[in-house]
């Protein structure tokens, strides 16, 4: 059968006689006899082009006639080609190609399989680790043979949508945002089926504002601009329950959308009185803005804080020492407002995601080589309850290996919030990578160099 992607045509050689070999642009694996005696036939007629994309049949990309000038039965050539394609090379491909699944080249059988991930727009931390991780699997082939690829998308959102409607295979996600997802919940048309694979990295984030702006408290930004990150997101997801805690509605603030690096800029020259930035600590754009001009770090209300990680799984306490940025002088109480993790549709064949569970486990140092969010993949943290189901799969392996955690009474099976006690792993809001994986709930905003984004 033609391999997905592959290309190729049988035409003339210089004599004018048909040549029976093929040159192709891609991967030949297996062409039945019969197509291979109907092609070559063919060629003595026309040159055609053959694509096989990953439907279930091969597709005929394009088809030309272009006799060799000397050949005796050109022009004869000329009037029965078309007969060829109509009638005959339908029926050969598909006796001379066996079907295969959409991610696969000819099905299950031990044959290739095509997985795709979808990460989020260039410039952020997602398609940094989603591209090292699949990098990594590709590397280290498990029991099944598989070819993984990340897909460049708009982010979380269009990766959950990607993964329900089954275009996609994987996914980098934001904890928060699929925490709503999996609830059609936060602006959700539906309930959408996904499961986690493993947690990942911390986002770590919180208001600033100038220090002259008069604004002291999250109450405060009542009727202010304040910058709720870049236009669609998603960020409204983890933001809004801050707000609602602190008893600021979302319609009580002007929102802006911005980069966050694009939020210091608006911040210094006046078009924003706040925003709400973060990442894995230190974040990139809070130094910036603490170098540009003189901030003030909104505290969170403890008693908000406190209920939020009570109220939602994706919640976690993070300390952001003293120190880490100009002008924050003391210990800042602060959030893990989601963390980055890898998810799946709830459908995944379970074989399948155990066994690219258990590939990810046994080479994660190879991740952290490429981006540091992969020492988040630790046995505290791996396994973390962010609010949505694991896959069977994961569950499995990570029994196995003994980082599931029993003692909570499998939260993360469950969708139950966790109260552990452990560390943080991470998210994707707009910096760059943690250079830690966290030992502790408080020092999952300590071991990081700069912050992630989708």
């Amino acid at each position: 059968m033609l391999a997905a992607g592959c290309r190729g045509f049988i035409g003339f050689d210089e004599a004018g006689q048909v040549s029976s070999k093929a040159l192709f642009y891609g991967q030949l694996e297996q062409v039945g006899w019969l197509s291979q005696a109907f092609l070559c036939g063919m060629a003595s007629a026309a040159r055609c082009r053959i694509a096989s994309t990953r439907t279930r049949y091969p597709v005929v990309e394009s088809l030309s006639v272009y006799p060799h000038p000397s050949h005796p039965t050109s022009r004869y050539a000329m009037k029965v080609w078309p007969l060829f394609l109509v009638v005959l090379l339908p029926l050969t491909l598909l006796m001379g190609c066996n079907p295969g699944s959409p991610d696969s080249e000819g099905g299950s059988g031990g044959r290739r399989q095509f997985i795709s991930m979808g990460t989020a727009p260039v410039g952020g931390a997602f398609p940094v680790v989603g591209g090292a991780i699949c990098d990594v699997l590709n590397q280290h082939q498990s029991e099944i043979d598989w070819k993984l690829s990340p897909k460049g998308t708009k982010g979380s959102q269009e990766n959950i949508r990607r993964l329900q409607q089954g275009e996609h295979q994987l996914g980098m996600s934001n904890a928060a945002i699929s925490y709503f997802a999996a609830r059609g919940e936060g602006g959700w048309d539906a309930k959408y089926d996904i499961r986690a694979i493993a947690t990942m990295a911390p986002n770590v984030a919180l208001f600033i504002t100038k220090a002259n702006s008069g604004i002291q408290t999250i109450a405060d930004l009542k009727g202010k601009r304040v910058i709720t990150g870049p236009a669609g997101a998603g960020f409204k997801m983890f933001i809004e329950p801050i707000l609602a805690e602190h008893g600021v509605a979302w319609d009580d603030i002007k929102s802006l959308n911005a980069t966050q690096s694009g939020s210091v800029d608006q911040l210094a020259d006046g078009s924003a009185d706040a925003a709400f930035l973060g990442g894995a600590v230190p974040t990139g754009s809070i130094t910036q803005a603490a170098s540009t001009f003189d901030v003030h770090y909104i505290p969170f209300d403890e008693t908000a804080r406190q209920s939020l990680i009570e109220k939602y799984a994706f919640f976690h306490e993070a300390i952001i020492p003293g120190g880490t940025y100009k002008g924050l002088d003391e210990d800042y109480a602060g959030l893990n407002v989601g963390s980055m993790h890898l998810i799946t549709s709830a459908s995944q064949d379970t074989e399948l995601i155990y066994q690219i569970t258990k590939t990810l486990w046994e080479n994660r140092a190879e991740v952290v080589e490429q981006h540091p969010a992969g020492k988040a993949l630790n046995p505290k943290n791996v396994a973390r309850d962010t609010g949505i189901e694991y896959h069977p799969g994961a569950v499995q392996f990570y029994q196995e290996e003994g980082v599931w955690p029993a003692a909570t009474g499998e939260p993360a099976a469950t969708g139950e919030p966790a109260a552990t006690g452990e560390p943080e792993a991470a998210d994707e809001a707009e910096s760059e990578p943690i250079e830690e994986a966290a030992e502790s709930e408080g020092e999952a905003a300590t071991e990081a160099s700069s912050a992630v984004t989708e």
